[in-house]
């Protein structure tokens, strides 16, 4: 049964200016700290051009060792854009078998509310048992990218 996990933020930055700065940006940048078992990324690979085109994939190594493959699924400027993680190495292997993500960005009084999600695909019984820690971490994870995405898109 896949679990659902989301957090948003609202910024004082248009719309398209939340979509245009977010999709492109460089996972490190976004992704550079550690949250409880959840590690930063170190880096990404095998991307073709900037990040924005549908189809398009890469790899990201995780300061833990491990990888996972990233496929761009959807861009609907300025809403949305999905994406699918699969391939997953490391200690994350044995909770889940892939990740759909998205990212949505629609107006919010003076600004833009940016929502960040997975839907997780556990695997197996060990994985199921683990969603709740994992969840609460992923929250704590979350935060931390929304606020650094703050820093990008807020002068």
């Amino acid at each position: 049964m896949p679990v659902e996990l989301a957090s948003s933020r609202t910024y004082p930055v248009t719309v398209e200016h939340a979509f245009d700065v977010t999709l492109p940006l460089p996972l490190p940048d976004l992704f550079s700290r550690r949250y409880a078992a959840i590690p930063p990324i170190r880096e990404v690979r095998d991307q073709q051009g900037a990040w924005g085109t549908v189809g398009q994939t890469r790899t990201i190594r995780l300061a833990d060792g491990g990888s996972i493959r990233e496929t761009l699924l959807s861009v609907d400027r300025p809403h949305a854009f999905t994406y699918r993680l699969t391939d997953i190495s490391g200690p994350m292997k044995p909770l889940v078998t892939e990740v759909e993500g998205r990212w949505l960005f629609e107006p919010a009084g003076d600004g833009a509310r940016v929502r960040w999600g997975w839907t997780l695909h556990p695997r197996g019984p060990l994985g199921r048992a683990a969603m709740p820690l994992f969840a609460r971490m992923w929250r704590g994870y979350a935060r931390q990218a929304l606020e650094e995405l703050e820093r990008t898109l807020v002068p």
